[in-house]
């Protein structure tokens, strides 16, 4: 039976376990001795693949340890209140206009600027303040974030776009099916615009409503440095406007530093080296003081160790889940029960889709686990070349948004709990389950039975 599959029972036990407010770390490591003790694997050989599969996501959470020292670094120069400014006099107290301001940027970290979550932890942190001022609900800001790390590399064929076209485009070739990149965004562009759709959802009608928060960093008001950072998020033109609030030269090396973090990335695809290399010019310009290094790093763990652990531990999950081979297993069981009805296994087959990657946490990862089974299953219910890619993509493409262990959930998380007053589960992960997942399920089905 399906609903006995090691993979079911497994990520549903981490899916309530993190709804009931455990630790994602336990929800985690419990569920991966689950399945793995529902495969039948010994509990010691269960913790050994997952230590052993932690690597897998080594270079992502180093990535995110350095991200965090970066944005802190960055955020003591000033610079990013000054951008915060800037921010709050386009908006002008226009909530909306902030939210769909904030997903039109996030959308650029894929392709123009192909930095993924880099800019969360810089760009979110000092726009709190702002955002609390005009009581913008921050789980429509956690769907405008996943919106814009999510939806292009689904659709555009450019940045990771391009990344994640070229692994469909090669898997389902090498089972069978000849397929070209340019085809790929042309069989996707429906659910791309039902994740449209889950965005608008979202911000014009489920979170509309003004939501309070407490101003936790204007507690002390003695506290100059405080002051003054209020004085930069949320534009209040009473101590001083943006005209007087300039530009030195700590904020230029600062800028320079975060170009450099940029290129670096960008041609050596490395984005831990990047950090690094951003790190190093601050601190040989200045703009970083050599005592208040030590200061910076443990801030910035502070910041984003916890989510770097979090894709350490996901990673080994992902290792016992298909350690435990019930993944085929499911594949092979839905196949089963289809029959040859075209709708029941579009369906099906994107419910899988779901499944797994909300257990490992990645969409990318995930198609070649799924093209081995869809592809060929999919030709037997007679899909065309299109509606297959439509299934793959989706498939891969569901459960990036609102699994506890994608970072396009915590990545959202990072910045929007710089205060802690954002929760990781229900303020990040339903919202963004509910409004893109649900659409994707619906744009994929009518992607595949009409295309």
């Amino acid at each position: 039976m399906i609903v006995l599959n090691p993979v079911v029972i497994s990520v549903i036990v981490m899916i309530v376990l993190s709804l009931l407010n455990l630790n994602v770390i336990l929800a985690i490591l419990i569920a991966a001795m689950v399945a793995g003790i529902s495969a039948g694997i010994p509990l010691g050989d269960t913790m050994a693949i997952l230590i052993k599969g932690m690597g897998g996501n080594s270079e992502t959470a180093l990535s995110y340890i350095l991200l965090g020292v970066l944005a802190v670094a960055i955020s003591k120069t000033g610079l990013a209140h000054v951008l915060a400014k800037k921010i709050s006099k386009i908006v002008k107290g226009k909530n909306t206009a902030f939210i769909l301001l904030i997903a039109f940027f996030s959308c650029f970290s894929q392709n123009l600027i192909p930095i993924h979550i880099a800019f969360i932890p810089i760009i979110i942190p000092p726009l709190l303040e702002l955002m609390n001022r005009l009581k913008i609900d921050r789980r429509a800001v956690a769907c405008a974030l996943t919106f814009g790390l999510e939806t292009p590399y689904v659709v555009l064929p450019v940045g990771f776009g391009l990344i994640f076209h070229n692994i469909i485009r090669d898997e389902m070739m090498a089972n069978g099916v000849t397929v070209s990149t340019d085809m790929i965004w042309k069989a996707l562009w429906i659910p791309g615009l039902s994740m449209i759709v889950g965005l608008l959802i979202a911000v014009f009608v489920t979170y509309k409503k003004p939501r309070e928060y407490k101003n936790t960093r204007l507690d002390n008001p003695n506290n100059t440095e405080l002051q003054e950072y209020r004085e930069a998020a949320i534009g209040d033109e009473s101590v001083g406007g943006i005209e007087e609030f300039k530009l030195n030269k700590t904020h230029y090396f600062a800028l320079v530093g975060a170009i450099l973090a940029f290129l670096v990335q960008l041609f050596t695809k490395s984005l831990p080296l990047g950090a690094l290399v951003g790190l190093i010019f601050m601190i040989v310009t200045g703009a970083i003081k050599w005592k208040s290094i030590d200061d910076l790093m443990n801030e910035g763990i502070m910041m984003m160790g916890f989510i770097a652990f979090v894709m350490l531990v996901a990673a080994g999950y992902g290792s016992v889940l298909r350690e435990t081979g019930a993944i085929e297993v499911l594949v092979k069981s839905v196949a089963g029960i289809i029959g040859a009805s075209k709708v029941l296994g579009a369906i099906l087959m994107l419910l899988v889709g779901l499944l797994v990657t909300m257990g490992i946490g990645t969409s990318f990862g995930t198609v070649p686990i799924l093209a081995v089974i869809y592809t060929p299953l999919a030709q037997s219910l007679g899909f065309s070349v299109m509606g297959i890619i439509a299934l793959i993509g989706v498939a891969g493409a569901l459960g990036d948004a609102g699994s506890p262990a994608s970072d396009s959930t915590l990545g959202p998380t990072s910045g929007l709990n710089a205060d802690r007053q954002h929760n990781h589960i229900w303020d990040t992960c339903v919202p963004t389950f509910m409004h893109y997942n649900i659409p994707l399920i619906i744009g994929g089905v009518i992607a595949a039975l009409i295309l």
